[in-house]
């Protein structure tokens, strides 16, 4: 089952990033200083996949919070 991921990196991606980070929505955080992506990954390889991508595009990466199953 998959789980629900909010990773935040600093820089500005806009939403035409979203299909390459495999259709996670992208949101801007303290005055686009910082992008969230956030939505359900299937499994860790996808996850290590995302962030080998931030990693590519030389972003720092701020953090990775695991919501769970169900974030609500």
């Amino acid at each position: 089952m998959p789980d629900y991921y909010e990773i935040i990196i600093k820089g500005c991606l806009d939403q035409g990033w979203s299909t390459w980070f495999d259709g996670l929505s992208l949101s801007h955080l303290k005055n686009k200083e910082v992008t969230m992506l956030a939505g359900y990954i299937p499994d860790q390889a996808a996850l290590h996949g995302i962030l080998e991508r931030i990693r590519d595009l030389n972003m720092e990466l701020i953090s990775v919070s695991n919501k769970g199953p169900n974030p609500n």
